[in-house]
Parts: structure tokens; C-alpha cells; sequence
């Protein structure tokens, strides 16, 4: 989830020339072709009809389940209707590839131990938006050289486009009941990108069915039960909004259940019975760099800002302030066990920190307070 800034330019004006003109299945076939080799997973072309995904978007909406992403709303239905976003587009390619990395260190046994920091696996590594956008126009010029001038637009979490309705128009996979998209081959460790144009390709066949079944994995691990019905997920609640879009002062009541999650929250695709079939990521730009796979807490909490705008540069992290940095680190060093080390950490940095970070400051050092009193000895 990534605000939008101002609205994107137009689509890429097409010289006068005229199209070559190529057997449309045979284009679609050579499209996959690019896409694997530029190291895409999967391509999948759908329209632009995306009328019952405006209306969950509107409900959702509706019942303020988005919290303060104002984004969501601003550009009405331009997010629904590709063609108001971008004049002209009669089609969308989607494409998407995997990024949970073959290096580094356990999800799950970062999760349990609590001294470690959790950075969601996405962020682990370069920023995608980079890549993808690369990637993506990388694959538009191939089909320019192929059939001559054509309009698009190429698009990665970076604009007002519903990315997983158009992905699972275009048979990449289905809605789970995390409200993620699943691949039958690949679960859902993967980004999504599109490109917006105006030829008239071929449809392939939508994602209708979903193959959850009776599995309630994703409903029942989720920490703040964020999951409010199969497929409905309330933004509010989830760590992974209150941790990275929301930048104020985080709800006592879902303070202990963060954890140590300091940046995102991946519970919910780690119990998913189809990631066991998820394949590793060999883009050495989704490599964890500067060790933010296993970092202890307090080490990231030292961090100065300037040591932070360093380590996070070209990082999803940057999506964060420093402030909003520090505020997450603070509740999890709350949320830590009982240490004087964590304890003169929080309280160094209480005297020169800003009213956010000092407040959830004082609500950790007080929790680290009350566990170590409770494990005193009681008196002879």
C-alpha cells in the first residue's frame, strides 16, 4: 500500500505510423516469451471492465475500512476505470514476479525470537517500483520493435490502478481470503506490475474460481485480527497499515500484539497452505541488505537519522519517516523481554526524542519495567 502522488503522465503518444500488423495469438505468445526472459513469473492479458471490483472498492470505502489512506479515495473512479486513468486503453498486460529472496535468515524464527526486528520480506532488499518500472518498460519497447508505435503506460504500486482485480482478470491467480492474489504455482510472495495500452489484444481467461476451501489459516494467525471476513481486511487493525501508512500514535490496545514487527507484517501469507509451493526469488535485488533480515532491535534502534536515510536508501523502508522508524522500534523494544540493555536504550533516547517517538518511548520503557518487576524475586 503506496500513496499515490500527483496523477501520472499521459499514455505514450504514438507517432503516426502505422502498426504492424501481427496475428494477434502469435503477438500474446511473444509477449509471455519477453516477460519470462525479462523475469516475469507470469503475463497475463484482461480489459477493462473491472465493474463488480468497483463496487467492493466503494463498500470498503464506504465503511472507512481504509483508515487515514486518503489516496485510496482521491481519484475516484480513475482507479476502477483503466481507460479514465489513461485515455485510449483498450487493454491491460499484468505481470508479476516473485521476491521472497533465497538468502536470508528464517521468517518464522525471526518471529519467535522477540530481541530480533520483522521487516515484512518485500522490504528486505532494493525498492521493487525501480525494478519493476525497468522491467515493465523494458518489455513495452519489445513490443514496439515487434509491431511498431503504440500508447502505454507501465504501472507498479504507483498509481491509482487495482492491481489485484486486474491481476486475477487476467488469470494470474485468485483472492484469497487475505485479500492477497494467489498463484496455484507460486502462493503470493510476489509484486504485480501493468501495462496500460491501447491495442486490442486477446483476453485470457479470469481467475473465477478460488481454491481456499474451508481454510481459515490466514483469518485465525492474524495478530489483530485484522481479517474481518474472508476477504475483507479492515486497514485499521492490520500491522501492516498501523506500522507503515499510519503516522500517528499507535492504539494501545494493538501495541503488545505488533511484536516485532517493526516494518510490515507477514503472518498471514506465511501460514497460507499454498506457499509451500512458492518459488525462491534469484534477483539479487531482493537480497536483505545491511543484515535487515535478523537484526537485533536495539541495533536498529541506534541508528542515527542519518545512518537510517543511508541504510534505507533505494528501500521500500523509505515509505516510512525516521520518526515513524523509531515509533515502531520503541513498541517492539516494549514488547521485548526484560532487559537492562533494552531499558537504557529506550531511555537514552526518551531525552531527545520528538512527542511521537517519546510516547511510545514511555509506554515501552514502562512495560520493560513492569516484566522485569514481575520477575523479581519476591522478598524472603
Amino acid at each position: 500500500m503506496h500513496q499515490q502522488g500527483d496523477p501520472p503522465p499521459a499514455m505514450s503518444d504514438p507517432s503516426t505510423d502505422q502498426k504492424t500488423t501481427l496475428e494477434p495469438n502469435l503477438l500474446i505468445a511473444k509477449i509471455r516469451a519477453w516477460g519470462s526472459e525479462l523475469g516475469f513469473q507470469q503475463v497475463g492479458i484482461t480489459g477493462t471492465a473491472l465493474t463488480e471490483d468497483e463496487r467492493r472498492l466503494d463498500k470498503w470505502l464506504e465503511q472507512h475500512h481504509h483508515g487515514e489512506m486518503d489516496y485510496m479515495s482521491k481519484h475516484g473512479t480513475k482507479r476502477s476505470r483503466p481507460a479514465e486513468l489513461v485515455p485510449q486503453t483498450l487493454s491491460v498486460i499484468s505481470a508479476r514476479m516473485n521476491y521472497m529472496s533465497e538468502q536470508g535468515a528464517d521468517p518464522n524464527e525471526v518471529l519467535e525470537d522477540s530481541a530480533l526486528a520483522y521487516v515484512s520480506r518485500y522490504a528486505l532488499g532494493r525498492d521493487y517500483h525501480k525494478l519493476m518500472r525497468a522491467r515493465l518498460k523494458t518489455l513495452g519497447e519489445k513490443i514496439r520493435t515487434e509491431i511498431g508505435s503504440f500508447g502505454y503506460r507501465v504501472f507498479t504500486d504507483s498509481a491509482p490502478v487495482l492491481e489485484r482485480a486486474i491481476a486475477r482478470k487476467a488469470g494470474l491467480g485468485w483472492f484469497g481470503k487475505h485479500a492477497n492474489l494467489i498463484s496455484r504455482d507460486d502462493g503470493s510472495w510476489f509484486f504485480l506490475g501493468e501495462i496500460y495500452t491501447d491495442l486490442n489484444l486477446p483476453h485470457d481467461q479470469p481467475f473465477e474460481d478460488e481454491h481456499c476451501g474451508r481454510c481459515v489459516a490466514c483469518i485465525d494467525v492474524c495478530p489483530t485480527q485484522a481479517i474481518i471476513a474472508p476477504y475483507e481486511v479492515d486497514a485499521r487493525r492490520c500491522i501492516s497499515y498501523l506500522t507503515i501508512e499510519y503516522r500517528g500514535v499507535i492504539p494501545h490496545e494493538f501495541r503488545a500484539l505488533i511484536g516485532n514487527r517493526i516494518f510490515g507484517c507477514d503472518d498471514c501469507q506465511l501460514v497460507c497452505p499454498w506457499n509451500r509451493f512458492a518459488k525462491m526469488s534469484a534477483e539479487k535485488d531482493f537480497t536483505p541488505r545491511f543484515d535487515l533480515d535478523s537484526s537485533t532491535l536495539t541495533e536498529l534502534f541506534a541508528w542515527s537519522e542519518s545512518e537510517f536515510l543511508q541504510r534505507t536508501e533505494g528501500s521500500a523502508i523509505r515509505r516510512i519517516s525516521y520518526d515513524q522508524w523509531l515509533r515502531n522500534l520503541a513498541v517492539s523494544l516494549g514488547n521485548a523481554p526484560p532487559s537492562l540493555d533494552v531499558l537504557a536504550a529506550l531511555e537514552n533516547r526518551l531525552t531527545t526524542a520528538t512527542p511521537l517517538v517519546a510516547e511510545h518511548i514511555s509506554w515501552a520503557i514502562e512495560q520493560q519495567r513492569n516484566k522485569a518487576q514481575n520477575l523479581a524475586p519476591a522478598p524472603g
